[in-house]
């Protein structure tokens, strides 16, 4: 038990990690600390499983290259915005509404959807971050939260009944969606670092479903 609310802690980590890259732009400061040796270590260690090492290649490939872009931070802020705040014709939306039924911002029913699982979860959407609740930032973040959670029950049932809740909702509410919007990313992103973190996504996602059904 102690080893699965271990390996619980690390994919909740990897989640919130990833959240964070699609909630706002990367400072100055972050995106030096992504040339660091524990970042690197981070993503290499992530690299080593076969299914993740093909996109955690792409994305170190791309944090290769931040290092000879002149202006990166302004750059890498111009491709987050090009991609995720301007429109559906010419950038890559990071809502399950734009992929999911009816593809466009009148379709509120992901993100009342999400709402309704996030109260019944007792789950509130970070501070400052103002998104329908079917942005993918929050759909991350509300997941790191459901697999923390899971850690503080004691019982086997009811670590293995969260277990199987988790992959519902990635297969709900995440695979559900994120493969159309990485490959947006991958079309629209000619620099590559968002695409790569959104190929990781998909990637990750797929991994995480397969442990959770225990394939």
């Amino acid at each position: 038990m102690e080893e699965t609310k271990a390996f619980n802690e690390k994919r909740a980590e990897i989640y919130w990690w990833l959240s964070s890259l699609f909630a706002r732009e990367l400072t100055p400061e972050e995106i030096e600390a992504y040339q660091s040796h524990e970042i690197r270590a981070f993503l290499t260690g992530l690299g080593e499983n076969e299914n993740l090492k093909p996109s955690i290649n792409r994305l170190i490939h791309a944090l290769n290259k931040l290092q000879d872009r002149e202006d990166a931070h302004l750059e890498l802020a111009a491709d987050f915005c090009e991609l995720f705040l301007t429109t559906d014709t010419t950038g890559a939306l990071p809502y399950a509404s734009m992929y999911i039924g009816k593809a466009n911002l009148l379709n509120d029913q992901p993100a009342k959807d999400m709402e309704t699982l996030m109260q019944s979860k007792g789950i509130d959407v970070k501070e400052g971050f103002n998104e329908p609740a079917d942005h993918v930032a929050i759909e991350l973040d509300f997941l790191g939260n459901m697999i923390i959670r899971s850690n503080e029950l004691e019982k086997l049932d009811h670590i293995n009944e969260a277990l199987l809740e988790q992959k519902e909702f990635i297969e709900s509410y995440l695979l559900s969606w994120l493969p159309q919007f990485s490959e947006k990313c991958i079309k629209l992103d000619e620099f590559g670092f968002y695409s790569s973190v959104t190929e990781v996504l998909v990637n990750f996602c797929n991994l995480d479903r397969s442990y959770l059904a225990g394939e």
